[in-house]
C-alpha cells in the first residue's frame, strides 16, 4: 500500500506541473486576491489572527498564524487557539474538546460541511486532516439557522485551500526525528492555476506517522485515602509498557471554480485521506515495586507477559460541490455533498501468565470494521432587503447511514513449563491457539438516520451597529437495527432551534458581541443499540437505549475585541451553556448478571447541567514598543461546569480546568530569518462513569523554531515537546455501585506515560 502512496504522490506532482501549462487566455475572476505561492513560501511578516466580520462570534486563524511550526495535523494547529483542549496520548491531538468538552459537544466541519468519523459519540478526530491542507480556521463559538445545530460547545470549520488561495505552487520536503533514533518522512505539493476559464488547486501529502511511549503503571488494592500504608500493604503489581504507534497519513485534494458571465458560479471540491499505522505494544507486569525491567530468567518478580498489535487502516473522502445563481433580485445556492468513513482494525493479544505453575497462555482477537457515509443537499436562498437588511432561508437534508461489525475471540492453552528456561526453549506459534470468532453483543448493527431541516434569518448591517435573527426547525427519523440480538427500534424527535447576535462598535477600534442560541447533541451510537452488555460498568450490566433524545442547551456568549493597531487584536469572551436532558447512565433497579449488588443500569435523559468560562485570546506585533517585527501570542481560557450524576455533583466528563498557550516570533529582515517559541499548558481533567474514576494531568508543552529564507525557499527547523510531556492518570475502579459509594476499591491504579522530544527539519520551494 505504501508503494501505492508513493506513486500517487509523484502522479499528482506530475498533474501539478502539466496544469502549468493551462490556458494563459482565461476569464479573470474578480472573486477575491489571489495569493502568490512564493508569499506561502517566504513570509514577508508574522501572521496574526484574523478579525472577523460574521455576525455569530468568530476567531479566524490563517495558515499563516500556524505554519513556522509546521503542524503535521488540523490538531497540532488547533493546540495553539483559545479553549480548545485534547485528551490524547502523548504526541497526538486527535479529538478536540472546544471549552473543554467532550468532542461529542464540538461539531467539526470542512470547508462548512458535515463529516463523518470514528468516534461512536458521532465526533470527528481532527488529525486526519493534514494541516498542508488548511487555507484557515474558524472557531465559531455560537449556533447560527444556516448551520447545523449540533455545537452545543462550538464549531471547529477547516476551511481547505481552494483555487483562489493560491497562484502557482510550491514543494515540502523533509523529515522527522523521533528520540529513539526513528526517521519519517513528510512530502507534499500544492499547485493553483487558471484553467478552463476558472481556478483548479491540486494537493498530494504524504506524512510518515510515529508515536513511540514509555508507560509505566502502579496497581494498589486500595487508595491512599482509605490506608495511610497502601504504598507497601496495598500493593499489587507494577507493569511496564512500550507503546509504539508507527503509521503513513496520505492525502489528494483538489477544487475546480468558475465564475459565469451571468455572475453565477459552480464550484467542486474532493479530498482523501489514508491512514495505514500499527499499534505495538509489549508490556511486563511484577509483583515487586523495584523489579528489574524484563527480569525474565530469575523468575519469581514477573507475573505476567503481555503482546498487544493492533493494525488500523481508515480511510475518509468527501466531495462536494455547489451552484450559485442570480435569482429575482437576490442570490440562490445549491450545495450537494458525498462523505464517507471507512475504518478496518485488527487487534492480537497474546498474556502469558506466570502467576501459577503451570504457565497459562491466553490470547485475545478482535476485528471490526465501521462503514460510515452520509450524503446531504442544501438549498439557500439570499435576498437583499432595503439598504442594510438581508433576508435568507432554506432547506437541508441528509441521510446517514452507519454499519458497525465487532468480532472477538478468546482461547486459552495451558503448558507443563514450570520455569522461565523451559519456556525460551518452546517457542509459542499462534497455530497452537483454535481460535473462534463471535459477534460483541451490541456489536453488529446497521444505524440510519434522515434529517429535513428548514430555516430562516434576518440580518442587519450599519456602521454602528448590527444583528441577526434566526430560527432553525430540525427533524430527525432513525432506525437501529442490533443484528446480535435481533432487534430493529426507530427514534424520532424535532427541535426548534433559535439564535440571535449582535454586535456594536463602541469605538472606532472596540466592538462588543452577544449571542443567545440554542444548540443539540445528538446520542452517541453505543447507547442506542437495545443491546445487553454485561459487566460493562464494573460488574454491572449496560443496557441500551434505543428511545433517547438528543442533549438540548440555551447558550450566550459576550464578548468584548479590541483592535491594536493595523494587525493586532485582543479580545475576552464569557460564555454559559445550560444543557437540559442530559444522557447520564441511570439504575433500571434489575440485578445484573453478576448477581446480588449488581444492577443493570441504562443511559437516559435524566438531569440538568451548566458549563461557563472566560477566554482571553492576544494576538499583536509589538510596534508601540518599536519592536515592529517581534509578534506575541498568548490566549488563556477558565473552564467550569456542574452536573450531577449517581454520587453527586462533578463537572462535566473530562473537562480541563484551564488551558493557555504563550508564544513569540521574531523575523529578522535583513537576515532573511526568524525564530520563535510556543508554551501550552492544559489543567487537570477529571472523569467519573460507574464502575471507575479518572483524573488525568498533562506536563507542559514547549516548541521552538529556527527559519532562513531565500528567494523562493525556506528552511525551517522545528523542535517539539522538547520537555518530554508526560501524561499521568490516577485510576479509582469498583465493582459495585455500593462500592463505589463506600470507597471499597476493586483497584486503585497510578499510571504515567512519557515520550521524548521531535525534530523536524522542512525545506519548502515555491515554483
Amino acid at each position: 500500500m505504501k508503494d501505492f502512496k508513493i506513486k500517487a504522490l509523484v502522479a499528482a506532482l506530475a498533474l501539478c506541473n502539466l496544469t502549468a501549462y493551462a490556458e494563459d487566455d482565461a476569464k479573470e475572476t474578480t472573486k477575491k486576491d489571489i495569493e502568490v505561492s512564493d508569499k506561502i513560501v517566504v513570509y514577508g511578516e508574522i501572521g496574526y489572527r484574523n478579525r472577523s466580520d460574521e455576525l455569530a462570534p468568530t476567531l479566524e486563524y490563517s495558515q499563516e498564524y500556524f505554519q513556522r511550526f509546521e503542524p503535521l495535523t488540523a490538531g497540532d494547529a488547533l493546540k495553539r487557539v483559545p479553549s480548545v483542549t485534547f485528551l490524547s496520548d502523548v504526541l497526538e491531538s486527535d479529538g478536540a474538546r472546544m471549552r473543554g468538552l467532550s468532542p461529542a459537544y464540538t461539531k467539526v466541519l470542512i470547508n462548512g460541511e458535515e463529516v463523518p468519523g470514528a468516534g461512536a459519540d458521532r465526533s470527528f478526530f481532527v488529525d486526519r486532516i493534514p494541516a498542508e491542507l488548511i487555507e484557515r480556521v474558524e472557531i465559531i463559538r455560537s449556533s447560527s439557522a444556516n448551520r447545523s445545530a449540533d455545537a452545543i460547545a462550538g464549531t471547529l470549520n477547516i476551511v481547505l485551500r481552494d483555487g483562489y488561495s493560491l497562484d502557482g505552487g510550491y514543494l515540502r520536503a523533509g523529515g522527522l526525528l523521533y528520540d529513539d533514533g526513528e526517521f519519517k518522512e513528510s512530502l507534499a505539493a500544492v499547485y493553483g492555476t487558471e484553467f478552463a476559464g476558472g481556478r483548479l488547486l491540486l494537493g498530494a501529502n504524504l506524512q510518515g506517522r510515529y508515536n513511540p511511549k514509555q508507560k509505566t503503571s502502579l496497581r494498589y488494592g486500595d487508595s491512599p485515602e482509605n490506608n495511610i500504608n497502601f504504598q507497601t500493604e496495598e500493593f499489587d503489581n507494577r507493569e511496564d509498557q512500550s507503546d509504539t504507534r508507527d503509521g503513513d497519513d496520505t492525502s489528494l485534494n483538489s477544487s475546480y471554480e468558475i465564475v459565469f458571465d451571468d455572475d453565477s458560479q459552480f464550484n467542486i471540491s474532493a479530498m482523501w485521506v489514508d491512514t495505514e499505522r500499527t499499534e505495538d505494544e509489549r508490556s511486563f507486569e511484577y509483583n515487586d515495586p523495584t523489579a528489574a525491567n524484563n527480569d525474565i530468567i530469575s523468575g519469581g518478580n514477573l507475573e505476567t507477559d503481555n503482546a498487544n498489535v493492533k493494525y488500523i487502516d481508515q480511510t475518509n473522502y468527501n466531495i462536494n460541490t455547489a451552484y450559485e445563481f442570480p435569482l429575482l433580485s437576490g442570490t440562490s445556492k445549491f450545495k450537494f455533498g458525498m462523505a464517507k468513513f471507512e475504518e478496518s482494525v485488527y487487534e492480537q493479544e497474546v498474556e502469558l501468565d506466570t502467576s501459577e505453575l503451570p504457565m497459562i497462555f491466553e490470547e485475545e482477537q478482535a476485528r471490526s470494521n465501521i462503514d460510515d457515509k452520509e450524503w446531504t443537499l442544501q438549498w439557500q436562498h439570499s435576498q437583499p432587503w432595503g439598504d442594510s437588511k438581508e433576508i435568507q432561508f432554506g432547506a437541508f437534508l441528509q441521510n446517514k447511514k452507519r454499519d458497525s461489525n465487532i468480532f472477538e475471540a478468546e482461547d486459552e492453552l495451558e503448558l507443563a513449563l514450570t520455569s522461565w528456561d523451559q519456556y525460551a526453549a518452546t517457542p509459542l506459534t499462534l497455530a497452537a491457539f483454535n481460535s473462534e470468532y463471535e459477534a460483541v453483543t451490541g456489536g453488529v448493527n446497521t444505524l440510519e438516520e434522515d434529517r429535513f431541516d428548514l430555516f430562516a434569518l434576518v440580518k442587519h448591517k450599519d456602521d454602528l451597529f448590527a444583528w441577526e435573527l434566526g430560527v432553525r426547525w430540525e427533524s430527525t427519523d432513525s432506525k437501529i437495527n442490533d443484528k446480535t440480538i435481533g432487534v430493529t427500534e426507530d427514534n424520532n424527535y424535532d427541535f426548534i432551534l433559535p439564535s440571535a447576535h449582535f454586535r456594536f462598535n463602541v469605538s472606532e477600534n472596540g466592538r462588543v458581541s452577544a449571542s443567545v442560541a440554542r444548540s443539540l447533541r445528538r446520542p452517541e451510537f453505543d447507547f442506542l443499540t437495545p443491546a445487553l452488555i454485561e459487566k460493562e460498568l464494573g460488574d454491572n450490566d449496560q443496557l441500551g437505549n434505543p428511545e433517547l433524545k438528543p442533549e438540548s442547551a440555551w447558550g450566550m456568549d459576550l464578548g468584548y475585541e479590541y483592535r491594536l493597531g493595523k494587525s493586532g487584536v485582543v479580545g475576552i469572551n464569557l460564555f454559559y451553556r445550560k444543557v437540559n436532558d442530559l444522557i447520564e447512565i441511570a439504575n433500571t433497579e434489575q440485578e445484573g448478571s453478576e448477581g446480588d449488588g449488581t444492577f443493570v443500569l441504562q443511559p437516559r435523559n435524566t438531569g440538568d447541567g451548566n458549563v461557563k468560562g472566560v477566554e482571553l485570546d492576544l494576538s499583536t506585533p509589538l510596534g508601540a514598543f518599536s519592536m515592529p517585527n517581534t509578534g506575541v501570542f498568548l490566549n488563556y481560557s477558565w473552564l467550569d461546569s456542574e452536573v450531577t450524576d449517581f454520587f453527586g455533583t462533578r463537572k462535566f466528563n473530562d473537562q480541563s480546568d484551564y488551558v493557555y498557550n504563550v508564544g513569540f516570533i521574531q523575523d529578522l529582515p535583513e537576515l532573511k530569518a526568524a525564530f520563535g517559541a510556543t508554551y501550552r499548558k492544559q489543567g487537570d481533567a477529571y472523569g467519573r462513569i460507574v464502575g471507575e474514576e479518572i483524573t488525568t494531568s498533562y506536563s507542559a508543552d514547549f516548541e521552538v523554531f529556527i527559519e532562513k529564507r531565500w528567494e523562493d525557499v525556506t528552511l525551517r527547523l522545528v523542535g517539539s515537546n522538547l520537555l518530554d510531556a508526560s501524561k499521568d492518570e490516577t485510576f479509582n475502579k469498583f465493582d459495585t455501585v455500593d462500592d463505589q459509594f463506600s470507597r471499597s476499591f476493586d483497584e486503585y491504579e497510578i499510571e504515567s506515560e512519557e515520550a521524548g522530544p521531535v525534530y523536524q527539519l522542512m525545506l519548502r520551494y515555491a515554483f
